[in-house]
């Protein structure tokens, strides 16, 4: 699956169904094989780049948090010859927003990362990056991240992640 809202985004399915099932134990018990398993269908989809984006996981505002980005990035370094970049931090705690409408998850987002920092000196120009998460719903999580990075003067190609919410009957995502 691919699609250009919020921006750029590449996953393995749709958040429904067994594969929801399977990211929510996933998260709570991550097996290797599995993660593997969705990382081969996620990079069937991926479009070829004369220069391999750096990936960038999406950093956990919990202590013990979601595993699930990070482990993505290794996976696709194993399979694929990606180079994981650890170039964000939560620079505050946000709420849990499985509960929250799309405008309210834009706001809870806004602002909560933060580079390590910004490109080498020529580093940019060849090299972007990819944001890494595990479900895309509203794109507020991803936009902020995105955000942060091109602040710092990365150039954001676009999301990865596992599942991809499916709209609403009005058309639109929490």
């Amino acid at each position: 699956m691919r699609g250009t809202e919020p921006l750029l985004w590449w996953a393995a399915g749709s958040y429904e169904g067994d594969l929801r099932d399977l990211l929510l134990g996933l998260r709570r018990q991550p097996r290797e094989a599995c993660i593997g398993g969705l990382v081969r269908v996620l990079a069937e989809g991926l479009p070829f780049w004369r220069r391999r984006p750096l990936l960038v996981p999406v950093p956990s505002w919990k202590r013990h948090g979601n595993p699930l980005p990070a482990l993505v990035c290794r996976q696709l370094g194993r399979q694929q010859g990606y180079r994981r970049a650890e170039l964000l931090e939560r620079s505050r705690p946000v709420l849990g927003q499985h509960h929250l409408n799309r405008t309210m998850r834009l706001l809870n987002q806004q602002g909560a990362f933060r580079g390590h920092r910004g490109p080498r000196p020529g580093e940019a120009l060849g090299r972007p990056i990819l944001i890494v998460d595990d479900i895309l719903t509203s794109g507020a999580t991803c936009l902020s991240a995105a955000s942060a990075m091109e602040r710092l003067g990365w150039q954001v190609v676009g999301l990865l992640c596992l599942a991809r919410t499916p709209a609403t009957r009005g058309g639109s995502r929490r």
